[in-house]
């Protein structure tokens, strides 16, 4: 079989919901992160095979096959494919993972993996039919399927995870705060290699680029975000708000993915290659918990050990996923906790979907390449009780 590498992977930064991005449809967000990966990368684009991309909201301006409008519009040969796959928060790792099963089955030599959500111009759940009180996307599920599992609000399970783990409403909190610090850093040091410069406006309408990632917060009013009611629980009930969950936000990412051989010999630099690529299914009421047995299966099929790993990216959707992963893991090491998300993450940067799978691989691999270690491993938990992982070794 042939070896699948990482040669290159970027991502835009960031921006708010109705932020720097509200003006720029999505299709046209990734062709250009998609644009930049070729340049960045050096690959000559006739040699790009297909465009594989991740996104969940599949309607409005990411509807009719996104992944092929963007390959049209960023001026690839109308001979490259493009398709669009939606594993929901997982979808881009996800195509990242089948971007490396086509060049190991030697089907293609490169292939370019993205991700782009636009939470601004293509609300979450416009594909579904709502009703006039429920927000879930429940509506449109068959109902022997609510029959059979009692399926609730990632909100609830968020909640219910906390109670399992024993996670507190001030745990959530001092770990977003946290999340901020650290992003914080690093943006302010300029750490952040993969995120390539995006045109977007100010908040007065004015064109900016944007450089880093817009819902950082320098610091946290700890009043503030202790005042803030549950989200989903009656206050002093629940530990799962706005402030220790993570941002809907607008990005893409784009990831390079190529035959090892192929590539050395176009003269292409390769960054990283897979250790171990998984997807898992898991309780669909607790529904996020899938972080955990992927991890296992993970280190399993690569051969390695927790204490392996040199760099984290868990997905912070919510903190008390996050907190109930450290505290599955804990006896690993006590210095497993600087590994996780040393940058921040999704509370303090955001979460576009059916981008950050490919956006926090990107953001690993540069997190790598910073501190000089050799193995990464990247976690999203996913709705309806699925989760993704991908172990890669830097070269």
């Amino acid at each position: 079989m042939n070896e699948p590498v990482i040669i290159d992977a970027v991502r835009t930064a960031y921006g708010k919901r109705r932020g720097a991005y509200r003006d720029i449809r999505p299709d046209s967000l990734l062709a250009d992160t998609v644009n930049a990966v070729i340049k960045k990368s050096g690959v000559e684009s006739e040699y790009v095979e297909d465009l594989i991309v991740g996104c969940v909201s599949q309607a409005g301006e990411q509807a009719a096959n996104v992944g092929r409008i963007a390959a049209l519009l960023a001026g690839l040969p109308s001979s490259v494919p493009g398709v669009s796959l939606n594993r929901m928060c997982g979808s881009s790792q996800q195509a990242v993972h089948f971007a490396a099963q086509a060049v190991a089955s030697g089907d293609v030599r490169y292939v370019i993996a993205g991700g782009v959500e636009s939470m601004t111009r293509v609300p979450m759940f416009l594909d579904v039919t709502l009703g006039q009180h429920d927000f879930r996307g429940f509506d449109d599920l068959n109902p022997a399927l609510l029959e059979r599992y009692p399926l609730v609000h990632q909100l609830e399970s968020a909640e219910r995870i906390a109670e399992h783990w024993g996670v507190t409403r001030s745990d959530c909190d001092a770990f977003a705060k946290e999340s901020h610090r650290r992003a914080h850093a690093a943006a302010t040091e300029r750490r952040h290699r993969e995120i390539v410069p995006t045109a977007g406006v100010d908040a007065s309408g004015q064109p900016i680029t944007l450089t880093s990632d817009e819902g950082i917060r320098a610091s946290i009013d700890d009043a503030k975000m202790a005042s803030m009611l549950p989200a989903m629980r009656a206050p002093g009930e629940g530990v799962v708000t706005a402030a220790n969950a993570s941002q809907m936000s607008d990005g893409a990412s784009a990831v390079l993915i190529g035959d090892r051989a192929a590539a050395v010999a176009d003269g292409l630099a390769v960054r990283a290659k897979f250790r171990a690529r998984v997807a898992v299914g898991s309780d669909p009421v607790m529904q996020l918990t899938g972080v955990i047995p992927a991890t296992h299966k993970a280190l399993k099929l690569a051969g390695l050990s927790l204490s392996d790993i040199d760099w984290i990216e868990i997905n912070e959707a919510f903190a008390s996923v996050v907190l109930a992963w450290l505290r599955e893991f804990s006896g690993v090491s006590a210095a497993l906790e600087a590994k996780v998300n040393p940058w921040g993450g999704a509370i303090a940067h955001g979460h576009p979907l059916g981008a950050s799978g490919g956006g926090l691989l990107a953001k690993m691999l540069g997190g790598l390449e910073t501190i000089g270690g050799k193995f990464g491993l990247q976690l999203m938990c996913i709705g309806h009780g699925m989760a993704t992982a991908t172990i890669i070794e830097r070269i």
